[in-house]
């Protein structure tokens, strides 16, 4: 992707781009040496426990989606990085992935684990559509297609809106780090990030960014894809108490360590953010990672319930209001044991 225009006059104007390009705050890359030696080997040999040992059950939101909600924010998370959130009588999209697969085309890149809780057609009606930044599995180009098609406000990091336009959209607002934008009851601020951006060929051409989603009661916060950065302290001081945190804590490996959070950084993210609640996102959907496929959710779970941190733990299509969820609930630990119970083939 190469910026042009005022998209290029806005990106040079920004205090993270340099030399043709932007870039993180603090140093941050993905490296291919691991605690257990090069990465290659995990990614070739442990294949097997990245997938997930049975069907994943997933509930439609759809009755649920025809009442309102009894706090005034609810939350459906829909696979991976994509939710609906409900929060003061308006509903925001985030990083909308509905396709079977993730990558440069519909044959190539990992394939979901389960069903679509919801199709795109059977959205209720958005105010605004979130994408964090530009990679495959946050903007997804079929998705993006389908839902240019409702007109709905799309927000997202400098550059992004290249993409969104070519897909189709036609009401893109593009934010810098801190900056702020209101559509409709809900202000989205892009707040700093570390991770890096590119699609196929180039890289960083375009910003990454977390997000503040604020409507008239409630403030929550989206990771987008990020690792670990004191930058979530100034998050704190500059907008005051989140609700809930919405972290990222799969697609993770000790080797991305700066551009991935993991279970163990998510903690100290939340604690950094000082927020009410943690939600653990980007897991359970796509092999993109190095680790079983439930195993960022048990290990945050694990260190969750011994540090006191209060998380919500919802299951795939299922509206929850983080005001009523009492406790976590370990659902992925009953994947696989209908099958294996009853000595029925386990899905490949």
């Amino acid at each position: 992707m190469q910026l042009a225009g005022l998209r290029l006059e806005r990106a040079r104007a920004s205090t993270q781009f340099r030399d043709g390009r932007f870039h993180n705050t603090h140093p941050a890359d993905a490296k291919l040496e691991g605690p257990r030696g090069p990465i290659f080997r995990e990614f070739l040999f442990e294949r097997g426990k990245r997938k997930p040992p049975g069907t994943i059950e997933v509930a439609s939101p759809l009755d649920a989606w025809t009442r309102g909600s009894d706090s005034g924010l609810r939350i459906t998370w829909l696979g991976h990085s994509t939710m609906l959130v409900e929060s003061d009588g308006v509903r925001v999209l985030t990083d909308p992935v509905f396709g079977d697969r993730i990558g440069p085309a519909s044959f190539l890149g990992p394939k979901r684990f389960h069903a679509r809780p919801v199709e795109i057609a059977q959205l209720p009606k958005l105010d605004a559509i979130l994408v964090s930044h530009d990679h495959f599995d946050h903007l997804c180009k079929p998705s993006i297609g389908e839902l240019a098609k409702l007109r709905v406000p799309f927000v997202t990091s400098l550059g992004v809106g290249a993409y969104l336009e070519r897909y189709g959209a036609e009401h893109v607002t593009e934010l810098d780090w801190w900056e702020t934008a209101r559509i409709g009851g809900v202000a989205f601020t892009a707040t700093p990030a570390q991770h890096f951006s590119g699609r196929v060929g180039g890289r960083n051409a375009t910003l990454w960014s977390s997000w503040v989603i604020e409507t008239e009661r409630r403030r929550l916060f989206f990771s987008g894809d990020t690792g670990l950065t004191p930058e979530f302290a100034d998050v704190r001081a500059r907008v005051g108490a989140i609700d809930v945190a919405m972290l990222e804590v799969g697609a993770w490996h000790p080797a991305w360590g700066t551009i991935h959070l993991g279970p163990v950084n998510a903690l100290a993210a939340h604690e950094l953010l000082g927020a009410r609640a943690l939600m653990p996102v980007h897991w359970g959907t796509f092999d993109l990672g190095l680790h079983g496929w439930a195993e960022p959710a048990e290990e945050l779970f694990e260190r969750a319930a011994a540090t006191g941190v209060r998380l919500l733990t919802p299951r795939l299509g299922v509206p929850f209001e983080p005001e009523h969820a009492e406790r976590a609930t370990p659902w992925w630990r009953e994947v696989g044991h209908a099958a294996a119970a009853t000595d029925e083939p386990v899905p490949a």
